[in-house]
């Protein structure tokens, strides 16, 4: 199992100003860099009223100047955006990071992004895939040809064969899409069933199955010496998160594992939330080190970033070392 950090620059009315949280989250991945962590993933969404990041590559390139060892996983909702234009943003983020770079292709979802944008969400898919052909073109040194478009992505990615390109979705349509350009898959939440479809979509392609990046539930965990005290500290803040994505659920018709929560109490039960001793957080995790990786979103909902450092150097000096030894040859539990 990997360790990740993640970052969303949430930034609602009461939390800390969007340059501060920034400042943190940068000054956070130069310091877990040598800390046992294997990546920092970064994501994206347009408009939103808590000032959510909507430039994923410009969070990268900051980190990228303070770090030298973790990756970069911007997720990036490739329809929105123009594909030549992000495939040279991305092979100069590559540069800059010195090969670092770990991308992922995200359809979108929100019809307001999609409307800021004056694209039709009946087009994101054709839009998806002549974005995945470009990169793809752009990673493997070819020129791209579509719509009328001929060119050369210059410069090339710093990596010889090109960023990771993984496709993440969890539609059989997202899983076909990473069969054919993808050099992996990343299935959202609830579409472990869609691991089968991207297999046959590689054979069919005939590319080699890649990697496919899992993580174990919950979509947050705070290490902490007292959890009873930092429930209520953090409160604020994850039932923000909670509360936004279960309210745009709802409008959208969609499931979701948040839920609209009005109490401690109310996330406690929920499940999506953790608060855990350092002991604890060990033995939550030690039976999903099969999976990928684990995301540890530092500042949801705007944490306070004293708060979010409190738990980092509990995670970095008192978890990540106890299971990455476990990991080790030989290494018994």
């Amino acid at each position: 199992m990997e360790f990740w950090l993640r970052y969303d620059l949430r930034s609602p009315e009461f939390a800390a100003p969007v340059s501060a949280l920034a400042q943190t989250a940068i000054e956070q991945a130069e310091w877990a860099d040598t800390r046992g962590f294997a990546a920092v993933q970064l994501s994206e969404h347009h408009g939103s009223a808590d000032n959510y990041n909507p430039s994923p590559l410009l969070l990268g390139a900051a980190i990228a100047a303070r770090t030298k060892n973790m990756r970069l996983a911007p997720v990036v909702i490739v329809p929105l955006q123009d594909p030549v234009r992000l495939a040279e943003d991305v092979c100069v983020l590559d540069q800059l990071s010195m090969g670092r770079v770990e991308l992922t292709a995200a359809l979108g979802y929100v019809p307001s992004e999609f409307e800021m944008f004056g694209v039709s969400m009946k087009d994101r898919g054709a839009r998806t895939d002549r974005a995945l052909q470009v990169l793809r073109a752009a990673f493997d040194g070819r020129p791209f040809d579509f719509d009328g478009r001929q060119g050369t992505i210059s410069p090339r990615a710093h990596s010889e064969a090109g960023p990771p390109l993984f496709v993440g979705g969890s539609v059989p349509a997202a899983a076909r899409r990473a069969g054919k350009y993808g050099d992996g898959f990343y299935p959202m939440t609830g579409s472990e069933g869609m691991i089968g479809e991207y297999e046959r979509a590689c054979a069919d392609h005939g590319r080699p199955v890649g990697p496919i990046i899992t993580a174990p539930p919950p979509n947050y965990i705070h290490v902490s010496r007292d959890p009873e005290r930092d429930w209520e500290r953090i409160a604020p803040y994850v039932m923000h998160e909670s509360n936004s994505y279960a309210q745009l659920a709802k409008e959208l018709g969609q499931q979701t594992p948040y839920a609209e929560v009005e109490t401690v109490d109310d996330l406690r039960k929920l499940g999506t939330y953790l608060v855990l001793t350092p002991e604890e957080c060990i033995d939550y995790l030690r039976p999903h080190r099969d999976k990928h990786h684990m995301v540890f979103a530092m500042l949801t909902g705007g944490l306070d970033p004293d708060l979010s450092w409190e738990s980092l150097e509990l995670l970095a000096a008192e978890v990540v070392p106890v299971l990455q030894a476990d990991a080790e040859p030989g290494a018994s539990s």
